[in-house]
C-alpha cells in the first residue's frame, strides 16, 4: 500500500464540554490527489486535519496513513509523510530567525545542521521568502508568516501535505505564488479553505463538512455550483451569481 494513501474510518471525536465535533466522516485520499474540505466554521474542518497527523486523537474510528495507525507509537513515521500547516502560522514560528525556524524539522528529523539549514534556504526560496531569513517572525505580516510556514513544512520533505486555510491573508501576489506553489507539489494534498475559487482551481474533489459529518464527496464544480445545496449547508455556492 502506498504511503501516500490516507484512510479516514467513522472517526468521532467529541471536545470538552461534550459537543461531538466530528460525527463519523469516512474516506479516502488516493496518492497525488489535491481535494478540497469545505464546511462553514464549526463544521469541524481543522478539528478532522489535526487527526491526519497525530495532533488530535479519535474518542472512536481510525486513520490510517498508509498501512500505518495513526497512533502513539506511530506517530514519528506518520509525522515524516504528512506536512502540516496549521490555520495560525505563530503556533509553527518560534524560533529566534525565519531560518532556524524553517529549518527545525529537517534537523528534528536527524538531518546535519548544515543540511538542515541548506533544505530551508531551498523551501524558503520555493515559497519568495529568501529574503526572509534572517528575520524575527514577529516582525513579519500575516502573508509572510504564512509563506513561512509552509516553507517549515516543504523543508521537511513531506509526501502528503495538509493545509489549513491556506490563503488568508495573502495579497494578491502571495495567493498566486501559492496556487503555483500547491499546483506543482505532486503528491496528496487535502486543503482546509473558505476560499472557494482556490478550491476550484487546485482541488478536483471536495469533500464537504456540515456539522461534524460528511454530507459530500465527488467533484469539486459539481458540488460548489449546486446552490440549493451549498446553502443547506449554510455556504455560497461557486461561482456566484452574476
Amino acid at each position: 500500500m502506498s504511503h501516500h494513501l490516507v484512510e479516514v474510518r467513522e472517526l468521532r471525536h467529541a471536545y470538552p464540554d461534550g459537543t461531538l465535533a466530528l460525527d463519523g466522516p469516512t474516506f479516502t485520499l488516493h496518492h497525488g490527489e489535491a481535494v478540497a474540505l469545505v464546511g462553514a466554521n464549526g463544521a469541524g474542518k481543522s478539528t478532522l486535519l489535526k487527526h491526519l497527523n497525530g495532533t488530535l486523537r479519535a474518542a472512536s474510528g481510525e486513520v490510517r496513513v498508509g498501512e500505518l495507525p495513526v497512533q502513539a507509537e506511530t506517530l514519528a513515521q506518520v509525522r515524516r509523510t504528512v506536512g502540516m500547516v496549521f490555520q495560525d502560522p505563530d503556533d509553527m514560528l518560534f524560533m529566534p530567525t525565519v531560518l532556524e525556524d524553517v529549518a527545525f524539522g529537517p534537523r528534528n528529523l536527524g538531518f546535519p545542521p548544515p543540511e538542515a539549514e541548506a533544505r530551508a534556504r531551498v523551501a524558503l526560496g520555493q515559497v519568495g521568502a529568501a529574503h526572509l531569513a534572517a528575520k524575527a517572525p514577529y516582525h513579519l505580516s500575516v502573508g509572510e508568516k504564512r509563506r513561512c510556514a509552509l516553507a517549515a513544512v516543504l523543508a521537511m520533505g513531506p509526501d502528503i501535505l495538509v493545509l489549513d486555510e491556506p490563503s488568508t491573508g495573502l495579497d494578491p501576489r502571495g495567493r498566486r505564488l501559492l496556487v503555483g506553489l500547491l499546483q506543482a507539489f505532486t503528491h496528496t494534498r487535502i486543503i482546509a479553505t473558505h476560499d472557494l475559487d482556490l478550491a476550484s482551481r487546485l482541488c478536483p474533489r471536495t469533500l464537504v463538512l456540515h456539522r461534524g459529518r460528511l454530507v459530500a464527496d465527488g467533484p469539486t464544480r459539481a458540488i460548489l455550483a449546486d446552490r440549493a445545496r451549498m446553502e443547506s449547508w449554510d455556504l455560497e455556492a461557486w461561482p456566484p451569481e452574476a
